[in-house]
């Protein structure tokens, strides 16, 4: 193939263009912030079924405590009336009320078995809602940092996407000045050689490989019209010559 000198220099800088988007774009895939940002919404993940198993166990536990209340409850009552009965003096007999005294101190301790029972539930409450309280802080700051997080990932983005749009507007501008036919052969060159199609050639090392060129090879290259269109022997990628090339 043949192709002007000048042709194949901005051939160096078509590749520098599309070296810098292909860097842009592994930039934007591997910013930090978007491993911070997963996990973070992980632990959001987390802290909120966290949450949700500690109020439902806060709603049981109140539902149980309620549950005693109406049962202490119940038997103050019972207790007072009983109370009511015997001040009163509506015993009949010695035997209703010895069943009447009995049945009272029967409740006291009911009751008083109710109030230990009572106070357990109450401290295992307090236990689940303090630590409730703990997560929903954690919560609040978590989805906090989540959200400076991706405000730096989408400022980053936004700088990022402006200064490939630049890139790719010259890169346009550029390619429209190139043959069809080098152009085409650099497309097809940087496709199957990670990215980089075109290298230069600077004091006998190939830019692309970085491999010295031999004797043989750097006559060779020597030899060919300056519009010939080199390739590196080791990499394939197109062999620019430059003016510090070693020649």
């Amino acid at each position: 193939m043949k192709a002007a000198p000048d042709d194949q220099l901005r051939l160096l800088d078509l590749q520098a263009l599309d070296s810098t988007l292909d860097r842009l774009v592994h930039r934007r895939r591997a910013l930090p912030e978007i491993a911070e940002i997963e996990e973070l919404q992980a632990r959001l993940t987390r802290l909120a079924d966290d949450v949700v198993l500690l109020e439902t166990e806060d709603s049981d536990l109140g539902r149980e405590q309620s549950k005693i209340d109406a049962d202490v409850d119940q038997v103050r009552t019972r207790t007072q009336r009983d109370r009511q009965r015997l001040d009163a003096g509506q015993v009949g007999s010695p035997r209703e009320l010895e069943n009447l005294q009995s049945e009272i101190e029967s409740l006291h301790r009911r009751q008083s078995e109710l109030e230990d029972v009572e106070l357990e539930v109450m401290e295992k409450r307090e236990v689940v809602q303090g630590r409730l309280d703990e997560l929903r802080r954690e919560r609040e700051q978590t989805a906090l940092t989540l959200s400076e997080s991706e405000q730096r990932r989408d400022t980053t983005w936004a700088e990022i996407d402006a200064e490939a749009d630049k890139t790719s507007t010259q890169r346009t501008e550029l390619s429209a000045t190139l043959p069809a036919d080098l152009l085409d052969l650099y497309e097809k060159v940087r496709a199957s050689s990670g990215g980089v199609g075109a290298a230069a050639l600077r004091r006998g090392q190939c830019e692309g490989c970085h491999l010295q060129l031999n004797t043989t090879d750097l006559n060779r290259i020597r030899d060919a019209d300056p519009d010939e269109v080199l390739r590196c022997e080791e990499c394939r990628r197109i062999l620019v010559r430059t003016a510090d090339s070693g020649l």
